[in-house]
C-alpha cells in the first residue's frame, strides 16, 4: 500500500485547492504501487493543450463544451463501461485514461479536469444514483453526463432519473414532478467527490471479499471524511478479519467513544470483549 502522507497533505488543503485528479491518482497508488502520478497529470495537461488549439480564445462556453465532447468521446473514444460496470479498474483514474472507459464519477473527474483547463468552470453533481457535471451559463445551468458522451440533461431526463432511484414513500407523497431540482444539483466539493469515489471502491471490494484492498480504501476514507465514525467501525471489522487484533480494538473503541448511543453498540462491545482476550494472549 502506498504511503498516505502525500494524500493527507493534499486533502488537508482548503477544498478548492485540492488537486482532484492528483488525489484520485493517489488513491489508485494502493492498487498500482509505483504509479506515475505526475505522468498521468501531465497526460491530462496534454489533452487540454491539444483541445485549446481547436477553438479561438474568445470562443463561447457552449462551443468549448462541443469541442470537449468531440475530442474526448469521438476522437479519443472515451465511453461509459456498461458491460463491466463494477470492475474496480473503472474507479481508478489511471485505468480510465489507459482503457478509455470508466464509471460516471471517474469520467466526470476527467471531464472536469480537462474542462477547467480550457476555461470551463465545471462542478461535479452528486445526483442520486448517477454522478453528473454542471456548468453555469448566462441565464441558467447546463447539466451534462460524461458517462453518456457529455450529453446535456434536460429537466425531464433528470426527473426520470429521480423516479428510478428514489422510493415513492421517501418523498412523503410529493410527486417527483413537483420536487425542486435545485436541491439535487448542488455543486459537490472536492472532498465529497473523493468520498463518493471511495464509497464505490468500498462497495466493490466488499462485494468481491478482498479485505486487504478494502482496508486501503477505508484508510483513505478516514482521511477524507474523519467526521464519519462508521468508517472507523468498518475498518475495525476489516482489521478483525485480517487478525490485526489491536488496531481492530482501537477502532471499535474510538467508534463507541464518538457514537456512544450507536444502534450496533452491543454488537461492537461484544467484539471488543473478544478482541481484548485475544490481545491479552499476545502479551
Amino acid at each position: 500500500m502506498a504511503g498516505l502522507d502525500p494524500f493527507v497533505e493534499l486533502v488537508s488543503r482548503q477544498d478548492d485547492r485540492i488537486e482532484l485528479a492528483r488525489a484520485c491518482l493517489q488513491i489508485a497508488e494502493d492498487a498500482y504501487p509505483g504509479l506515475d502520478v505526475d505522468g498521468y497529470v501531465g497526460e491530462i495537461e496534454r489533452y487540454a493543450k491539444r483541445l485549446r488549439a481547436r477553438f479561438a480564445p474568445e470562443a463561447a462556453a457552449e462551443d468549448r463544451v462541443i469541442a470537449l465532447n468531440e475530442f474526448l468521446f469521438d476522437d479519443l473514444g472515451f465511453d461509459g463501461n456498461i458491460d463491466d460496470y463494477y470492475d474496480p479498474r473503472n474507479s481508478y483514474l489511471n485505468e480510465v485514461i489507459d482503457r478509455r472507459t470508466g464509471i460516471p464519477i471517474t469520467l466526470a473527474v476527467l471531464y472536469m479536469e480537462i474542462g477547467r483547463r480550457i476555461g470551463l468552470p465545471f462542478a461535479g453533481v452528486s445526483f442520486p444514483g448517477h454522478f453528473l457535471v454542471r456548468l453555469p451559463l448566462r441565464g441558467g445551468t447546463l447539466v451534462l453526463d460524461p458517462f453518456s458522451g457529455g450529453v446535456p440533461q434536460p429537466e425531464t431526463e433528470l426527473r426520470d432519473r429521480l423516479k428510478r432511484v428514489i422510493p415513492r414513500e421517501a418523498l412523503g407523497g410529493v410527486p417527483v414532478a413537483e420536487l425542486p431540482l435545485d436541491q439535487f444539483l448542488e455543486p459537490a466539493s472536492n472532498r465529497q467527490i473523493l468520498s463518493r469515489l471511495l464509497r464505490n471502491l468500498k462497495g466493490v471490494y466488499r462485494e468481491k471479499d478482498q479485505p486487504e484492498r478494502l482496508l486501503a480504501v477505508l484508510n483513505r476514507m478516514i482521511v477524507v471524511a474523519p467526521e464519519s465514525p462508521a468508517e472507523l467501525r468498518d475498518r475495525g471489522f476489516v482489521y478483525q478479519r485480517l487478525e490485526c487484533w489491536r488496531p481492530a480494538l482501537k477502532d471499535f473503541a474510538d467508534y463507541l467513544q464518538r457514537e456512544p448511543d450507536a444502534a450496533d453498540q452491543d454488537e461492537v462491545r461484544a467484539k471488543m470483549v473478544d478482541l481484548t482476550l485475544r490481545c491479552a494472549r499476545l502479551n
